[in-house]
């Protein structure tokens, strides 16, 4: 009589045979200590364009990788078909550690967020001096997401043949930020291409703008043939004409050493996911005073110990007044 409840033991439990033989199941994965390194392009519905040495590769993310997921400019270790063949699959076995990431959320209340670029040098902030009209929160807030993730800003300022950019350099001047000029006439000619190329050598850069303000015309200026040669790879692999500002794509800089990452056209730099701890790091003249600020500190409130640190002449007003209104850009919307 076979026994059931709390008074069973092991002889009462059937095993049931393992059908695919007898070998046990394990944990231990493989090191794939022979991967090839790998620098993701572009991702485009779960297939992932690579560069391994001087071959474009087209891969999946392998399954043991869970719901971890690889970005542009992601390093990663690939196995499988190298060879870069049409038809052909790579896997993606590891995501190398990231230096950098630039991320955003879709709005302020929006949980979920997103990785736009990994491993970025230089964040490029285009905007436009007017049609459209400079939008000083949405800079704010790429200034706030470059200093959180560790990437240096640069502002480039396009169609100054419409307004002068000395307002907008005068909101911007205590921060220090490199920055760009260049005229409609300049972006159309290819000639702000050269201005903007000398800050990018040997750097990673991205690219971030909202539309109309120039942005994909001064990348397609700067990296025209290799535009071309990456659309037309990625096209070829998955049959499809799709826009290549859907997706953020990487790009070599011929001859600088350096990569240009365009991204899509943001309407909005969603902040939930930034700790706002970790904007003053941006500040290195600032930093110090905050040792005598109260615990979790906004910096914005009466006992604040910046007040006094740049009263004692440590630090520019007009610094403090900066870091304030970036750490204010989070609970305003880009419109205010």
């Amino acid at each position: 009589m076979r026994r059931y409840g709390k008074h069973t033991d092991e002889d009462d439990i059937r095993s049931r045979p393992n059908r695919k033989g007898n070998r046990p199941r394990t944990n231990i994965r493989p090191k794939h200590e022979d991967a090839a390194e790998g620098m993701v392009l572009t991702v485009d519905r779960g297939r992932l364009t690579c560069l391994v040495e001087d071959r474009v590769v087209m891969a999946m993310k392998a399954r043991e990788l869970g719901r971890k997921a690889a970005v542009v400019g992601d390093r990663v270790a690939l196995v499988g078909d190298l060879s870069g063949a049409k038809d052909t699959l790579a896997r993606i076995v590891r995501i190398e550690e990231r230096t950098s990431v630039l991320r955003r959320t879709a709005d302020d209340d929006d949980p979920y967020e997103r990785v736009v670029v990994a491993n970025a040098d230089q964040l490029a902030i285009v905007t436009a001096l007017a049609d459209p009209e400079p939008r000083p929160r949405l800079i704010d807030r790429c200034l706030v997401a470059a200093f959180d993730g560790g990437l240096e800003p640069l502002l480039v300022m396009t169609k100054s043949d419409l307004a002068s950019p000395d307002k907008l350099l005068e909101l911007y001047g205590a921060l220090d930020i490199p920055y760009v000029v260049t005229s409609r006439e300049e972006l159309e000619s290819g000639g702000a291409a050269d201005r903007v190329r000398a800050h990018l050598d040997g750097k990673i850069t991205a690219f971030v703008g909202h539309s109309g303000v120039g942005k994909t015309t001064l990348v397609n200026a700067l990296v025209p043939e290799e535009r071309r040669r990456m659309t037309g790879h990625v096209n070829a692999v998955t049959g499809r004409g799709r826009h290549t500002t859907t997706s953020a794509l990487a790009l070599p800089l011929t001859g600088a050493g350096g990569w240009v990452v365009d991204t899509p056209g943001v309407r909005s730099f969603g902040l939930a996911h930034v700790d706002p701890s970790r904007v003053i790091h941006a500040f290195p003249d600032l930093e110090p005073g905050t040792e005598g600020c109260p615990r979790a500190c906004s910096h914005d409130e009466p006992d604040c110990a910046l007040d006094a640190w740049v009263e004692e002449g440590h630090a520019d007003p007009a610094r403090l007044y900066s870091l304030r209104r970036l750490l204010a850009t989070r609970e305003r919307t880009e419109g205010d």
